[in-house]
């Protein structure tokens, strides 16, 4: 019943558009100008036909154009770009002939992949002679998790006669959460917040309470990809927007809240999994007006917050929501993981109290609660938090570095921008080959995913490889190697197979 409650106040904030908008990236018209700026850089001023088809396949294949997008009218796009129309039906009719684009009789052409272009995924294999590039987590502080284990033991003998159930987490973790939120410049109360397994725990939750199958969803393109497989598993339809390596298309963000009018949306602003990328405050701003006026939840990934290299770690997200009355519509999230333990399984919600009421609620089929003894060691990791990352974040920085340096030394074509914090490089591999080159690397002692594992649509980003830096230098430059001798055995024909998806972190 409390579950019905939620559902029902979040109908109430957005009246009567659900179900009557236009998904504005799936089965929309791609404007010409739009179309034409987006090919001018990849593409040049006055493309020829082949050029002009490739530049389609390029964006298209890097998610800043969604598959099953309407393209512009050849004359349209003729003029935008400044070019002949014989030109554009040329470089259409080769996107349908390579598969990239089909015609409807009456209703133009749209994006497509080719037949069996899909990720391929790697399987996991937890063996000693095998780097894991998959996970972006890194390795616990082992000084300071030995203090921690050693100061829980007095309280571990107290909740030890109790029953040991706390559907919302214990309340000294809770307030300790809650306490580090008001340091970085959001006031919140121990209320506001529910212990979770993880971060994908919470998101997941929130995902299911607030939204029903069919319901759409904004997602970053390309963005975490154990999200995106919860969104497709709720059945609700992704809708993305892109996110460069200039960043977050502001426009295009702003535009699809506006026609779609999705029920959620799931962002990562502070060093984007899997690109890096730190959104500006103006941008968030933005953001926040115009999900206040569609009435749509921001669920917000902090779970990278704290992992800022070369920046100021970024003040909470909500932080800039009282001025937007946009409050009560964001959900943040966050967790250990990234910056303490992934092995903890320990992670956040802070929204409003009835919503943590109705979250717990709606918990307690599933997951009645967490481990009484992780998030005792979690109270002690939270307030030696300082401590962690002065250890953490300059190894973070050495092991980018020398990440860096051996690829720029043994893999020279391949491109990336050094990320201002995070775990990960997001590179450009200047060809449509990394699920094979993720398929062949595990036979060289190299388990990563391609970039298709973290893209909103099937078989894009497919020139991209996220390589974290979170293991020791050592590794870090071992695992370049691997992947530099994969290359040069020379890489399988990509099959296409598709396979389940792999987790990743």
């Amino acid at each position: 019943m409390a579950d019905m409650q939620v559902v029902r106040s979040v109908d109430n904030t957005r009246g009567n558009t659900r179900g009557n908008t236009l998904d504005s990236t799936r089965g929309s018209t791609l404007g010409s100008r739009r179309l034409a700026a987006l090919l001018t850089a990849t593409a040049g001023e006055r493309p020829g036909y082949r050029a002009l088809a490739q530049g389609v396949r390029t964006l298209l294949l890097d998610g800043r154009i969604a598959l099953h997008s309407r393209l512009p009218a050849e004359r349209e796009l003729a003029t935008a770009l400044g070019i002949s129309r014989a030109t554009v039906t040329a470089a259409y009719d080769l996107l349908r002939t390579d598969g990239f684009a089909h015609s409807r009789r009456g209703s133009g052409t749209w994006t497509a992949l080719p037949a069996g272009r899909r990720p391929s995924n790697v399987a996991y294999a937890d063996t000693d002679d095998v780097i894991d590039l998959a996970m972006a987590a890194p390795h616990a502080p082992q000084g300071v998790l030995a203090d921690a284990l050693a100061a829980v033991t007095g309280a571990v003998a107290r909740h030890g006669a109790t029953a040991g159930y706390h559907p919302y987490g214990l309340p000294e973790l809770r307030a300790a959460v809650a306490d580090r939120f008001t340091r970085r410049g959001l006031p919140t109360l121990p209320e506001q917040i529910l212990i979770t397994s993880g971060a994908q725990q919470a998101v997941s939750l929130t995902l299911s309470l607030l939204s029903r199958p069919g319901d759409r969803v904004l997602v970053e393109n390309p963005s975490y990809a154990n999200v995106l497989d919860a969104v497709r598993r709720g059945g609700l339809r992704a809708t993305p927007v892109p996110v460069t390596d200039d960043g977050w298309d502001a426009e295009v963000a702003e535009s699809t809240l506006r026609q779609a009018a999705p029920r959620l949306a799931y962002l990562v602003p502070d060093f984007h999994n899997p690109t890096g990328r730190l959104m500006p405050v103006e941008q968030r701003r933005r953001l926040l007006d115009t999900a206040r006026r569609t009435g749509t939840w921001l669920i917000v990934d902090e779970t990278l917050t704290d992992i800022a290299l070369d920046v100021p770690a970024p003040a909470p997200f909500a932080s800039l929501a009282a001025g937007h009355g946009v409050g009560e519509q964001l959900v943040t999230v966050g967790s250990l993981s990234k910056t303490h333990w992934g092995g903890l399984r320990i992670g956040w919600v802070r929204a409003s109290s009835q919503l943590i009421t109705e979250l717990a609620t709606h918990r307690v089929p599933t997951d009645i609660a967490g481990s009484v003894l992780d998030q005792l060691l979690a109270i002690e990791l939270v307030e030696r938090t300082e401590a962690v990352l002065k250890e953490r974040l300059p190894l973070l920085r050495a092991q980018r570095s020398a990440l860096a340096a051996a690829l720029a030394e043994q893999l020279p074509e391949w491109r990336w921008q050094l990320p201002p914090g995070g775990l990960c490089l997001w590179v450009d591999l200047g060809a449509p080959v990394s699920s094979a080159l993720a398929s062949a690397a595990l036979d060289h002692g190299v388990r990563i995913e391609g970039g298709a594992r973290f893209g909103a649509d099937p078989g894009t980003h497919e020139h991209r490889l996220r390589i974290p830096y979170a293991l020791p230098a050592e590794l870090c430059v071992a695992a370049v190697g691997r992947l530099a001798a994969t290359l040069a055995a020379g890489l399988p024909a990509a099959d296409g197979a598709g396979g389940r998806r792999h987790w990743v972190a």
